[in-house]
């Protein structure tokens, strides 16, 4: 062999396991956020892409980092669980006020936990960074929130929305997905 073939068969040999080095750290890359954002991650996939929807996901993540999320005080989720209670109760009598406070609980919530509650789909994207299992539950109630400002959500609607809220209310009321991090914030 000349020295020119050996030099051509070292270059692409380093090519290929530089190669192969990249494409396992991607792997792995997607392997961690799949793990993290759950069925978030696929949510993700199929609105944006892969490649676009692991960027942003890393990017929600990087963002959320940085807010100071806390627990509740005993005070404050005893409060909380009180406003929940009437707003469940007077779903029998105005299933309709009933979303809409249901609504303004869970964004007052977020916001007393340390989430910035701008427009829906940035507090969707904040709150899939910890509690990725209960986004979707989020999303759905939210879908029915604007179905019933048109006129088009009828009770059952209205019903699986509010149960909708309650995932995301308990979640948030006992702050599991932080605390499963082993991140108390």
């Amino acid at each position: 062999m000349t020295t020119t073939e050996i030099v051509v068969i070292v270059v692409a040999l380093l090519i290929l396991a530089a190669l192969v080095a990249w494409y396992v750290a991607r792997r792995q890359r997607s392997k961690k956020l799949r793990s993290r954002f759950g069925p978030e991650y696929q949510h993700a996939v199929n609105q944006l892409g892969r490649a676009r929807a692991e960027q942003d996901l890393r990017r929600r993540a990087e963002r959320v980092d940085k807010f100071h999320i806390r627990r509740l005080s005993e005070e404050d989720r005893n409060h909380f669980a009180e406003l929940w209670r009437r707003t469940q109760t007077g779903f029998v009598d105005d299933p309709p006020h009933s979303i809409a406070e249901a609504d303004r609980i869970v964004c007052q919530l977020m916001e007393a936990r340390g989430y910035p509650v701008a427009d829906f789909e940035r507090r969707a994207a904040d709150l899939s960074v910890d509690h990725p299992m209960v986004v979707r539950y989020y999303r759905a109630a939210h879908a029915v929130a604007l179905r019933l400002e048109q006129g088009q959500a009828g009770t059952e609607d209205l019903r699986q929305a509010l149960v909708n809220y309650r995932e995301l209310f308990d979640e948030l009321l006992e702050a599991r997905a932080a605390d499963a991090r082993g991140v108390i914030r």
